[in-house]
C-alpha cells in the first residue's frame, strides 16, 4: 500500500514539474539555509577549538588583579617564585615562564622590519612544537647565560637575509632602551592553516623569533604575570583542581587572597568562544528555519489546489472501494514526498556550497550526518503536518458529489 502511494506521489510530481519545483522551493531554501548555517557554525567552532589546542589547551595566565589599588612590589613575581612553583607542582606543570615579548623594528644592514621577539625557556618546544629546519633550538645554556641568541621563523629569515639558512647571521633591535645584537642559532617552521595564520597574525608583515626569556626580565627580574602549561594528561576535573591549588598557593605566598589575582586559561577562553558561536549559530539557524514555515504553507496551498483538481479521481477511488483512510494516506504521502524531496535537494545544495567554500578557502568543513538526517526527516514532517488539512478535506469528499464534479 505504501509503495503504491509512493508511486502515485512521484507520478503527481512528474505531472506538474514546474508547480512541484516552485512548491518545494521554500523547503529547499529553508533546509539549505539551516544546514549551511549550522555547518558553518560547526566549522568555525572546530577551527577555534583547533586554534586553542594549537596554542595549548592547558595554558594558564596568573597576574595581580587589575582592580587592585594597593599593588605592592611583593605582588610581582620573581625567578624564586618560579623555582618554588616547579618544586611544589612539578608533576603537574610541564612549562612555566613570564610570557615576555617585545615588539619593534629589527635592523639588518639597511633593512628594517617589524618583529615580535618572544621570550621562551629552552623547553618551550615541548609544549609548542615547531620544526627546526636549520641549526638548533634555544638550550639551557642560552637561558641561564642570557645569551643574545635567537631562533627565527623561516619566512622572516628568507625575507630579511635572502636565504632560509640564516644560521650565524645577526640582527639588531632596541630592547628596553638598549640596542642588542642577536645571533641566529636556528630557523624554524610551523605548519598552520590559513585560519590559524589569520587569527595568530601570521603573514601580516611582522616577523617572529624566539629569544631567551631571561633577557626580557633583566635587570631586576621582577615580572607582572606568570604563564604555565599544565600536564596534558590531566582530566578536566584534575586540571581545575591543580589550577585552583596553584592560584591559592601564589596568593598565600604573596599575603593575598585568590580573589586578588586575575586568572584565565585557554580552556575557559575556548569554552566562552564555543558558547558564543554555538548561540549565534542556533539563533541564525532558527531565523533561517522560519522559511520552512513559508515552505509548509506553500505545500498546504498546492495540496488544496490538487484536491480540488482531483475531486473526480477521489470520487472514482471511493466508488471502487477506497476508504476514507486510504484517501487521506494518499494525500499525506504526496505532501510528505513533496517536502522530503525538497529537503533532500536543499541538503545537497547546502553541502555542495559549504564544501566548495571550504575548498576555496582551504578550510576543513564540518557537516554532521545527524544534522542532515534530522533536516530531511524534519522536512518530511513539515509536509505531513501541512498536508494534514488538505488530506482530511480530500478524504471527506462525498463520492457521489465527487463523481458529478466537472
Amino acid at each position: 500500500m505504501l509503495l503504491e502511494n509512493m508511486k502515485m506521489a512521484f507520478a503527481a510530481l512528474r505531472a506538474n514539474k514546474m508547480r512541484s519545483f516552485l512548491t518545494m522551493l521554500g523547503i529547499i531554501i529553508g533546509i539549505g539555509s539551516v544546514i549551511a548555517i549550522v555547518s558553518i557554525g560547526d566549522t568555525m567552532r572546530k577551527m577555534f577549538t583547533d586554534l586553542y589546542k594549537d596554542v595549548g589547551i592547558t595554558q594558564a595566565i596568573v597576574q595581580p588583579g587589575y582592580w587592585l589599588e594597593d599593588v605592592r612590589q611583593s605582588d610581582y613575581f620573581t625567578m624564586d617564585d618560579i623555582e618554588k612553583l616547579k618544586e611544589v607542582f612539578g608533576e603537574n606543570i610541564e612549562y612555566i615562564d613570564s610570557q615576555p615579548y617585545v615588539s619593534g623594528d629589527v635592523t639588518i644592514g639597511r633593512r628594517k622590519k617589524n618583529f615580535n621577539l618572544n621570550g621562551v625557556d629552552y623547553n618551550y618546544i615541548d609544549v609548542q612544537p615547531v620544526n627546526i629546519v636549520y641549526g638548533r633550538y634555544l638550550n639551557e645554556g642560552d637561558i641561564k647565560g642570557r645569551k643574545q641568541n635567537a631562533v627565527m621563523e623561516i619566512e622572516a629569515a628568507k625575507e630579511m637575509f635572502g636565504t632560509e639558512d640564516a644560521i650565524g647571521k645577526t640582527f639588531r633591535m632596541t630592547v628596553y632602551g638598549n640596542v642588542l645584537e642577536f645571533n641566529i642559532v636556528g630557523v624554524y617552521e610551523k605548519e598552520m592553516s590559513p585560519f590559524q595564520k589569520l587569527m595568530m597574525g601570521a603573514g601580516n608583515g611582522t616577523g617572529e623569533a624566539f629569544i631567551p626569556w631571561t633577557i626580557l626580565t633583566w635587570p631586576n627580574d621582577y615580572f607582572y604575570s606568570l604563564r604555565y602549561f599544565a600536564d596534558t594528561e590531566l582530566s578536566d576535573a584534575e586540571l581545575k583542581r591543580v589550577n585552583d591549588e596553584i592560584v591559592s598557593y601564589i596568593a598565600r605566598s604573596k599575603g593575598r587572597t585568590a580573589d586578588d589575582f586575575y586568572f584565565t586559561t585557554a580552556a575557559n577562553e575556548m569554552g566562552a568562544v564555543d558558547s558564543v558561536l554555538g548561540g549565534v549559530s542556533a539563533a541564525v539557524g532558527g531565523i533561517a528555519a522560519i522559511s520552512l514555515l513559508v515552505g509548509g504553507i506553500g505545500i498546504m496551498n498546492i495540496m488544496l489546489v490538487s484536491v480540488t483538481e482531483r475531486t473526480r479521481e477521489i470520487g472514482t477511488r471511493k466508488a471502487l472501494g477506497a476508504t476514507t483512510t486510504d484517501i487521506m494516506i494518499q494525500f499525506l504521502t504526496e505532501s510528505a514526498v513533496l517536502s522530503a524531496v525538497g529537503g533532500l535537494i536543499g541538503v545537497l545544495l547546502a553541502v555542495g556550497i559549504v564544501s566548495l567554500g571550504g575548498l576555496i578557502f582551504s578550510l576543513p568543513v564540518v557537516v554532521k550526518p545527524g544534522v542532515v538526517l534530522m533536516a530531511v526527516g524534519f522536512s518530511a514532517m513539515v509536509g505531513i503536518f501541512f498536508g494534514m488539512y488538505p488530506a482530511k478535506k480530500a478524504a471527506a469528499n462525498d463520492p457521489i458529489i465527487a463523481l458529478r464534479y466537472e
